[in-house]
């Protein structure tokens, strides 16, 4: 039966300030923010660069990262090496890139803060790259940022960068993405497996089929739809264990490979009460790793990169760095 193309090109769902999904697999990238030249950001101090990884990944310039240096003091100090933190955007899978006025800034911010060497990676985007495409740009990323080989490639990395302290962060499709490399980290029997001392999901994306304590219908609903449709062959729906990580069969949550685990969400976010049951289940379960939790009151998802400036914001950027720079668990 042939297929009627006004009923293939109806709506399937709408964020009018982020995309639009059609049934016939079409997107329209509603929110597009500038995208800010790589370079020296006078404020702070702070120098990025671009790195091409893979020219052959993606879409025109490949898979890439931007990195962001903090500005070095002159003194017998700053021979120290930093820690790297390599960052996944959000974007539900669909939108932003590590070249976006919002990220920019953010990582910028966040570098110059927690005194970091920080990876943003530009991974492919769904639907022209279903999943899994953004989680293994991810994985090769991580595996590049934290290789001796490739820190010797990259002078910045092999002259500052401490590859012994790394640490993993994301914010929303971002955050999800962070979980995903942890767990793929533990079925990775590799000696120069990248080891994460700490990790941080800011607002995680996560699902499931049946709503957990709070969460709202219509929405989980809205958000099931989105996920099968980065992820096709999602297998069980919204219940495949990439996006619902406490789903039958999901990879045993003891077996998350970094030390240190924060997660932080909004308390009128919609993707809170799937961060607080996350957050819940790790630190219920047998994983030896010390886990930190911080909900802004009265603030909904991402809204530290929407006003970075207010005073909530700040709260959890202070929060970030002070993960970042706490003690290391006992080897």
């Amino acid at each position: 039966m042939a297929t009627d193309p006004a009923a293939a090109d109806e709506v399937a769902f709408e964020s009018p300030a982020h995309f639009r999904i059609y049934k016939s697999g079409r997107i329209e990238r509603l929110n597009r923010p500038p995208v800010l030249p790589a370079g020296l950001d006078e404020a702070t101090g702070v120098t990025s660069k671009d790195v091409v990884l893979d020219a052959q990944t993606g879409l025109g310039t490949g898979l890439s990262v931007r990195l962001f240096l903090p500005k070095r003091q002159e003194q017998p100090p700053s021979k120290k090496k930093l820690p790297v933190l390599v960052y996944f955007h959000g974007g539900g899978f669909f939108i932003e890139s590590a070249k976006s006025a919002t990220y920019h800034n953010y990582l910028t911010s966040l570098a110059a803060a927690a005194g970091v060497l920080a990876v943003s990676v530009d991974y492919r985007l769904a639907p022209e790259h279903p999943l899994p495409a953004s989680y293994d740009d991810c994985w090769a990323a991580l595996r590049w940022a934290s290789s001796w080989a490739a820190s010797a490639r990259d002078e910045w990395l092999a002259e500052h960068g401490d590859v012994s302290r790394l640490f993993l962060a994301g914010d929303s499709a971002g955050g999800n993405m962070v979980h995903h490399v942890l767990v793929r980290l533990a079925s990775f029997p590799h000696p120069d497996a990248p080891r994460i001392e700490g990790a941080i999901l800011l607002h995680p994306w996560f699902g499931g089929n049946a709503l957990v304590e709070g969460e709202e219908p219509t929405r989980a609903k809205e958000m099931a739809l989105i996920w099968e449709f980065a992820c096709p062959g999602a297998a069980g729906g919204a219940d495949d264990p990439r996006m619902n990580p406490m789903a039958p069969g999901a990879p045993a949550l003891e077996s998350l490979r970094c030390e240190r685990l924060l997660v932080c969400a909004g308390e009128k976010d919609w993707a809170g009460p799937r961060d607080r049951a996350y957050y819940a289940a790790v630190a219920a379960s047998a994983w030896p790793g010390s886990t930190a939790w911080l909900e802004s009151e009265g603030e909904g998802h991402v809204f530290f990169l929407e006003k970075p400036e207010c005073a909530k914001a700040k709260e959890v950027m202070d929060c970030v760095v002070k993960f970042i720079g706490g003690s290391r668990a006992p080897s």
